[in-house]
């Protein structure tokens, strides 16, 4: 397998027609051009993985004093599994802990066993579930929280 380099930044309005067609190919109601216009105007934290330049995955979080909540985690299909995500994530946090956040929530899908050994490794810990928290399929939505 061919070694691929990676590198996180924050992102910028010309990610986002990349970002749009990873939220289409992964979730069922994907969020729309607009949304993530509107999201990077707002007191929020967006940063992209890429590989060469292309953006291969996202993740947001909506910050408020001192606590974050994140909004989406995604990475391309063909590159899920290789540990983008997990240094995506540790990109975000340290964004996060430089603005002073120390509390950080998010939902996942309780099917979506992946992500979650990703969140435990990083210290999220379960704090309950939301029924019927997700649509198309329904599902319920696992409550996770990081506190530094």
């Amino acid at each position: 397998m061919a070694e691929y380099q990676f590198h996180c930044r924050k992102m910028e309005e010309q990610d986002i027609p990349a970002v749009v067609e990873i939220e289409k190919q992964l979730f069922a109601r994907p969020w729309s051009k607009q949304a993530f216009l509107q999201a990077l105007e707002q007191d929020t934290l967006y940063v992209v993985v890429l590989e060469r330049d292309v953006v291969v995955g996202y993740c947001g979080m909506y910050c408020s004093f001192e606590e974050g909540e994140i909004t989406n985690v995604a990475i391309a299909p063909e590159r899920q599994n290789q540990g983008i995500g997990h240094k995506m994530l540790e990109y975000l946090l340290e964004q996060a802990y430089q603005k002073g956040i120390s509390y950080i929530v998010l939902e996942v899908r309780i099917s979506n066993i992946n992500a979650i050994h990703l969140y435990e490794s990083m210290g999220f810990q379960n704090r309950g579930i939301r029924k019927n928290f997700y649509e198309m399929p329904k599902e319920d939505g696992m409550i996770m929280v990081l506190e530094s």
